[in-house]
């Protein structure tokens, strides 16, 4: 921390705010809201308080704090908000929004349009949704057109145009869709008071529209204007229809939203979704997409979808239900009575059907995000590398080679003998899947780089047809044919030869074989198959190589260990296997080889390395005494 950054945190405000971490070219790279801004944004920087890695990382990179005051911890929350969907820092958890899914729009302008949109405009008006049925928004938006006479025109209806007779009805006039509020047909507060019933309908205040509009068509029947009374009873009739269609989940005098999450650390996402009850009735569910949630617990991520809907919520219910605590339910019971005008209702039900209620949303979590990686898993094997098009091209496979595996076999004149399995999935080292083997078919000092690999490639092809896969796309033998044939016989053995192609690769001219045949494949170097062919190859050489070395280098520390007077074979691997190699054996002191061996073998161990001949042998032993070898030509 500099000293620049660390007397700015001394002059920090107390009040509430928002605060911007920035890196040494003044980019975001996090965005929060705190009570107490010094005391939030020094807490980052103090040393005993415990971090995950991901704020390690981010406090590593932070030069620059910048901080606004805000009046209340609503406007901080709204403030927060907005800057992240502005900047998308990087350390921030991003929210992706429902921007594929249509919404209905109350235009805000002289006479609004109804309509339907996927772009969301902040322009000042009413958006509705998004919803993730279309079928739902569909039977929304022909309820609407059903109950409610409303222009579908796009024309600019000032006063002074309608006054001019500029305009004439329309078809939708003539056939009793629209009531022509563009020839003055139709005062704006009639067809003001018709929007604010589509609002509440959008709002899911169907049995309020229902006894509002009840009350009005028995005024005009008092009034024996019995034609518009018989109107106002259509609607009423459609409206109980369309009512029957929800479904009743609580008691009918309670607005409810409901919050539950679904995580999965590895995929390091996860998804939140909000069920929307009006009138003890759901009337739709939303939900988001949580991406880089390392670091963050469960109540962060639903504290962070819960701020994230009302940041931009147009209607407040009375109570919200979650299916876990949030980092700081204050904060938001503070911005929802703020917004709302009176308490709301923030907290985790307990017992009961509540909870039976909040099991329904938290499935309704699981299974979307499911459906997420199913996608995800869809979109990655629609994307095949160039690379791999390419080999399949060139080899004539009859699909893509997205899994390879390739066998090398590495010794050292003879001794030690190790084969090494890689797996390529998609042009990319998948190192989880990295085999190596030690060979036990053939005597050391006598190499066999035909058996090595016929032991290998039937103990890695038995262990698969055991466990069911998963299978290769294509097994390259580093070597020429003598390797592929005894490769090929091992599968014939094993029985799983044609499950999948098997290729032989020399090394002198980059010549590929297959089986049966005897002239080679020759690639054009010019292709980027070969050089995946050549990635595969030199990653199994390598792994062998290592595997190889690391071998020989314990048996050594082995065999000297083994030299010290009352260090026997059980006590050489107990201190490998505990200290983990031979630079730790060395470096211990005298009491941690104690605790594994005892105090006599401990001093004698001791003894032996801190005589100044020790460490010479020591270095003279560990010097290769050969070039490591590997099969092929």
């Amino acid at each position: 921390m500099t000293d620049a950054l660390a007397d700015k945190l001394k002059h920090l405000p107390t009040g509430p705010g928002v605060y911007q971490h920035k890196d040494a070219d003044g980019k975001v790279l996090y965005v929060g809201k705190a009570k107490n801004l010094r005391s939030r944004v020094r807490s980052y920087f103090q040393d005993g308080r415990p971090k995950e890695a991901k704020t390690q990382a981010l406090v590593k990179k932070v030069v620059d704090v910048e901080v606004i005051l805000t009046d209340t911890e609503a406007e901080s929350l709204l403030l927060e908000n907005n800057l992240i969907k502005r900047l998308k820092p990087r350390y921030n958890i991003l929210l992706k929004d429902d921007k594929t899914y249509p919404y209905i729009c109350v235009k805000k302008e002289r006479f609004p349009r109804v309509f339907p949109t996927r772009r969301v405009r902040k322009d000042g008006s009413m958006y509705f949704g998004p919803y993730t049925d279309a079928k739902a928004m569909k039977l929304m938006l022909k309820t609407i057109k059903e109950l409610f006479k409303l222009r579908s025109c796009s024309l600019h209806l000032n006063q002074a145009a309608i006054e001019a007779g500029k305009y004439q009805p329309c078809l939708d006039y003539h056939i009793q869709k629209c009531a022509a509020p563009c020839v003055g047909y139709e005062t704006e507060e009639h067809y003001n008071s018709t929007i604010d019933q589509i609002v509440k309908l959008l709002n899911g205040k169907t049995r309020e529209l229902i006894d509002l509009l009840q009350d009005e068509m028995k005024r005009l029947a008092s009034e024996k204007q019995f034609e518009q009374a018989a109107e106002y009873r259509d609607r009423v009739k459609a409206l109980q229809t369309y009512a029957q269609r929800q479904k009743v989940v609580t008691d009918p005098e309670v607005d409810r939203d409901l919050f539950a999450l679904a995580v999965d650390r590895e995929a390091d996402a996860g998804v939140g979704v909000l069920f929307k009850v009006r009138e003890g009735k759901i009337i739709g569910r939303t939900h988001k997409i949580l991406r880089g949630i390392e670091g963050a617990d469960d109540p962060a991520l639903l504290q962070r979808i819960v701020e994230d809907y009302y940041a931009e919520a147009q209607f407040f219910p009375n109570e919200v239900y979650l299916a876990g605590d949030l980092e700081d339910a204050s904060a938001v019971e503070a911005f929802l009575r703020e917004k709302k005008g009176r308490k709301v209702e923030v907290r985790t039900p307990q017992r009961g059907e509540k909870v039976d209620l909040m099991n329904m949303i938290e499935s309704n979590a699981k299974l979307l995000l499911g459906e997420w990686h199913r996608a995800r898993e869809q979109r990655d094997e629609e994307r095949i590398p160039r690379s791999v098009m390419s080999l399949q091209r060139d080899l004539r496979l009859k699909k893509p080679p997205r899994r390879i595996e390739t066998f090398d076999i590495s010794h050292l004149g003879g001794t030690g003998t190790v084969a090494s399995c890689v797996v390529f999935q998609d042009a990319k080292p998948r190192k989880s899947d990295y085999r190596t083997y030690k060979i036990r078919t053939v005597e050391d000092g006598k190499p066999d780089d035909f058996q090595s690999m016929r032991e290998v490639v039937e103990r890695r092809y038995a262990r698969l047809l055991e466990e069911n896969g998963p299978w290769p796309d294509l097994v390259i033998i580093d070597g020429g044919k003598g390797q592929l044939s005894s490769a090929v016989e091992s599968l014939r053995r094993v029985d799983v030869y044609g499950k999948f192609p098997v290729v032989g690769l020399a090394k002198r001219l980059e010549e590929v074989f297959f089986p049966g045949e005897s002239q080679s494949t020759i690639i054009p170097r010019t292709s980027s198959s070969l050089r995946l062919i050549q990635r595969c190859r030199d990653e199994a050489h390598r792994f062998a190589v290592t595997a190889q070395r690391k071998q020989r280098r314990i048996k050594d520390l082995r065999s000297e260990l083994l030299d010290i007077p009352g260090v026997g074979a059980k006590t050489a691997k107990k201190l490998l296997t505990e200290l983990g190699s031979a630079k730790a054996v060395r470096a211990a002191s005298e009491a941690e080889i104690a605790a594994l061996t005892g105090p006599s073998v401990a001093a004698k161990i001791r003894r032996h390395y801190d005589q100044p001949e020790a460490a010479t042998a020591e270095e003279a032993s560990s010097r290769p005494r050969g070039r490591s070898s590997s099969a092929g030509p």
